[in-house]
């Protein structure tokens, strides 16, 4: 089968699993209940990307809280997403098939995530979507988050494709900032933001829903 791109790069929550909702509401009660922040809904989900580390010091400013707190307030904000989320787990629409078509054309697949690897382990075991993924490459693994393309870049050097024929699977904005900052396309799943909502939209090949129906690219 002739396809456009070699390597496809999945994002993980959001793209590979519908669970955006269940990791903002698990943020907002750490933020609200947990650390008496006045944040709303709208806004935590507002910003959700990048490392949980990140997150907090957006909130909260750089030197609030010490890198142990930050670290336990992250691993209770998963605890708590996974707890809740685990009885909901799937693939989102239509991903079980075209994984597998393009698992048999011989695509490349990788997944480039700000997750932790906790949080992927626990989606790749679960799901049994190791086969798929021989790379990952996790929040541990760049030492700067989306919109920096280094989780792509380092995805594609993993993979051994070249960067322009990369497709890069996206539900965030400053995933598809990514994408676009690494010389890469993008297909855009609209799970959490509205197509309106990507203020770059050039690298942009189609918006989506979920992957029912969809062929390789």
């Amino acid at each position: 089968m002739n396809t456009k791109f070699e390597a496809y790069l999945f994002d993980l929550n959001g793209t590979i699993i519908d669970d955006m909702h269940f990791h903002a509401r698990a943020w907002h009660d750490i933020l609200t209940n947990d650390l008496k922040s006045d944040i709303s809904y709208e806004d935590t989900v507002l910003q959700m990307y990048g490392k949980n580390q990140e997150l907090l010091e957006r909130v909260f400013g750089k030197g609030h809280f010490s890198q142990q707190t930050m670290d336990e307030v992250s691993m209770e904000k998963e605890r708590r997403y996974q707890a809740a989320f685990k009885p909901h787990l799937k693939l989102i629409d239509g991903l079980d098939v075209f994984l597998e078509k393009a698992h048999q054309a011989g695509i490349k697949m990788a997944i480039g995530s700000a997750a932790i690897t906790f949080n992927i382990d626990f989606i790749l075991d679960n799901l049994n979507l190791r086969k798929y993924f021989p790379v990952v490459v996790s929040a541990d693994d760049v030492s700067t988050s989306k919109p920096d393309p280094e989780t792509f870049t380092k995805g594609a050097e993993l993979l051994g494709v070249q960067a322009s024929k990369c497709l890069v699977f996206e539900d965030a904005p400053k995933g598809v900032e990514a994408a676009k900052n690494a010389g890469m396309q993008a297909l855009a799943l609209t799970t959490l933001h509205t197509p309106d909502e990507f203020h770059i939209t050039d690298n942009i090949i189609r918006f989506v829903r979920n992957y029912e129906g969809l062929e390789l690219l």
